[in-house]
């Protein structure tokens, strides 16, 4: 189910020296950020929650997912070099699993690890909220890019409508509107992370349970569908 040459092209494609530019932008942006309210306001637990979950988690998490996740398959579709790609004897579920591991790993490296820092450098990962906040970036980062990889294979315009769901949907309605929450993969990584937490700093309003099979069907159903989309895209280039 994994292509070391697909992960080789497509870590190539994600890591390139403009791409990388982007990912790296907003992790930067976090850790000065949290440089800054560390060394204005000091060591607090109720704002380094409130920073890791306001920028890092709503914001951050989701945006280089969109970047990962479409751009793990959308430029080769959008160019057509990806039909040299389908001509290869690799299986086409082998083909997006494999991009998918990719896509979670470089969402992880530019997502989780600037959390796990910025929330030592804001609290020293008191009441645990530095590791609740990282365990809820690696969860949302599985969802995020199966979510998104998705988008990239069905649409030409992934990237607009990843960060419209991104900004728009987990951002603003997933914290305005209760009954979107829990359809926001923000609120299911959350509720990990207040399980991991175990006080009060960390709370979502979907429960553990609800969370991780939300979690685990939206990111199995999602990476089923794109190799099912993958077959179709194979078809239509044959003919």
């Amino acid at each position: 189910m994994y292509d070391p040459t697909v992960a080789r092209l497509t870590y190539r494609a994600l890591l390139g020296r403009r791409r990388a530019l982007i990912l790296g932008a907003l992790p930067m942006l976090l850790i000065v950020i949290a440089v800054a309210v560390r060394g204005l306001a000091g060591a607090d637990d109720q704002t380094a929650s409130d920073l890791l979950g306001g920028l890092a988690l709503a914001t951050m998490v989701p945006i280089i997912g969109v970047i990962a996740g479409t751009g793990a398959i959308g430029p080769e579709i959008d160019d057509g070099s990806v039909v040299y790609l389908l001509s290869k004897p690799i299986k086409r579920p082998t083909i997006i699993f494999t991009k998918l591991i990719v896509a979670i790993a470089v969402t992880m490296v530019f997502s989780a690890v600037p959390t796990l820092i910025a929330g030592f450098i804001l609290n020293g990962n008191g009441q645990q909220v530095a590791v609740a906040y990282t365990v809820a970036a690696l969860v949302a980062s599985i969802a995020y890019a199966a979510l998104f990889l998705l988008l990239g294979t069905v649409s030409r315009h992934a990237v607009v409508f990843g960060l419209v769901y991104a900004l728009v949907w987990e951002a603003l309605f997933g914290s305005l509107v209760p009954g979107a929450r829990t359809l926001s993969v923000q609120q299911w990584s959350l509720a990990v992370a207040q399980k991991v937490s175990g006080g009060d700093l960390v709370s979502s309003d979907v429960g553990l349970t609800t969370a991780t099979v939300l979690l685990v069907a939206v990111t199995v159903l999602a990476t089923w569908y794109a190799g099912q989309k993958l077959r179709s895209l194979t078809l239509a280039g044959e003919e």
